[in-house]
């Protein structure tokens, strides 16, 4: 059964996305969770780190939003939509569709085997 409800939050960053915004996202669910798993430092640092690191991802975001395809944008705002979403994902998510739009060509092998070749 569909919720409209449940709707909102991601039409809300979809619009987000098309108008140039980068969205706001709460990270604290996901960097808890990830600091609760750790083992290194105390869960307490790790989620600071956690948290820290997402927020200068965000700045970095911030800074080549405008930069990524609003149809990029809007397709990475809705695949992380559906659960507690970072920044990180969201920055991978971006580069992947970049990279993949824009291939580099094989670089010649330093270790003898060729080169993978190309789809």
């Amino acid at each position: 059964m569909f919720v409209p409800l449940l709707a909102v939050p991601l039409a809300v960053q979809l619009i987000a996305a098309a108008s140039g915004d980068l969205p706001k996202l709460d990270v604290t669910a996901s960097c808890k969770g990830a600091a609760e798993a750790g083992y290194a430092a105390t869960t307490q640092e790790r989620l600071k780190n956690c948290v820290d690191s997402e927020h200068r991802t965000r700045d970095q975001l911030a800074k080549n939003w405008t930069g990524f395809p609003a149809n990029s944008r809007a397709f990475c705002l809705s695949s992380i939509a559906h659960f507690a979403p970072t920044y990180t994902e969201l920055a991978t998510c971006l580069e992947m569709r970049r990279d993949l739009a824009n291939p580099k060509p094989p670089q010649a092998s330093t270790n003898g085997m060729a080169p993978p070749p190309q789809r």
